[in-house]
């Protein structure tokens, strides 16, 4: 899988996060329904491993599926068990090079230049800049694209619908959006709601010049 090549294209990350399983599920089905490609669900939700397994099994090749919040090497060993497609993490750690050894695509957290060098290093292949709303935002990442230009970013950590823009317009290849876009559909809420926000977050993406 060509990881930076398809957040490119699709330009959203959605993040699933939820304390319900079966809420959780449901929100990766109805993402995947309204068209949302790439989908993390993270490892700190409710029984996360059955989700991602039935989530990968009930949707085929409809939507490109991975594991967040992979921290240890055992988490990246049963990501890919469940079926991860690729892996994401908050920081640098040993899931990272299991990951790559299990031959997943990386998106490795990095804040500061010195992360981001670290990232690649370890073999990540896309750098997560989080939390990417505690630096200055668009700013910082355009700063930060100066000695790194040819380096893939997703901002993940507080972006919503329209800073979504402007990072893309300072050269994210995509964004990772977790609580702005899901809401409590993870948790039980309504997902209904989350079908509206999907469509308000795509339509912002569309608009924005690549």
């Amino acid at each position: 899988m060509d990881l930076p090549a398809l957040l490119r294209e699709r330009r959203l990350l959605a993040i699933v996060r939820g304390r319900r399983s079966e809420s959780a599920l449901g929100a990766v089905l109805t993402l995947a329904r309204e068209g949302v490609g790439l989908i993390e669900v993270s490892l700190t939700s409710d029984k996360a491993l059955d989700v991602l397994s039935r989530a990968r099994a009930e949707l085929g090749p409809e939507a490109v599926i991975g594991a967040g919040t992979v921290i240890t090497a055992q988490d990246a060993r049963d990501a890919h068990a469940a079926g991860a497609e690729f892996i994401v993490t908050p920081g640098l750690g040993a899931g990272i090079s299991e990951a790559r050894d299990r031959g997943l695509p990386v998106i490795a957290g990095a804040l500061t230049p010195s992360e981001v060098i670290a990232a690649l290093a370890a073999g990540a292949d896309v750098v997560k800049l989080f939390p990417a709303s505690a630096m200055g935002g668009p700013e910082y990442l355009r700063a930060l694209r100066a000695p790194f230009p040819d380096v893939p970013f997703v901002p993940v950590g507080g972006v919503d619908a329209e800073s979504a823009r402007h990072y893309l317009q300072s050269g994210a290849v995509a964004v990772g959006v977790g609580g702005p876009l899901i809401g409590d559909a993870a948790d039980g809420g309504n997902t209904d709601a989350l079908s509206e926000r999907v469509h308000a977050f795509l339509t912002f993406i569309e608009e924005t010049g690549r």
